[in-house]
């Protein structure tokens, strides 16, 4: 039996501490971003390193003056749209008037 790998980046986005470096060559850290934007911790700006976080995103290629499907370029559509990201990319499978599938029939 072999254990399963976690779910990795697309080989197209930066990998994280690219990301960080890129902010370090123009002498931003994620915690002086946090700060910039008024957040008590970097963790969110973190999160985004790693998982879709949208506004997190924002501000981490606006500090670098990018837009952020150049660096994630896996969660954006070429028109620079969204991807539907966790539960919103999967399609719902719900029939009219019923929940998850599950609909009642008449009694």
């Amino acid at each position: 039996m072999t254990a399963s790998s976690p779910k990795k980046a697309s080989h197209q986005d930066w990998h994280k501490e690219d990301v960080k470096a890129a902010l370090r060559k123009k002498n931003i850290t994620l915690k002086a971003l946090a700060d910039r934007h008024g957040l008590t911790s970097s963790s969110p700006l973190s999160a985004a390193l790693e998982r879709s976080y949208p506004i997190n995103e924002r501000r981490i290629a606006d500090a670098l003056g990018l837009h952020p499907k150049e660096i994630w370029p896996s969660r954006y559509f070429e028109d620079g749209s969204r991807r539907p990201q966790g539960s919103h990319a999967l399609k719902s499978t719900c029939r009219s008037g019923g929940r998850n599938g599950n609909a009642r029939v008449g009694a």
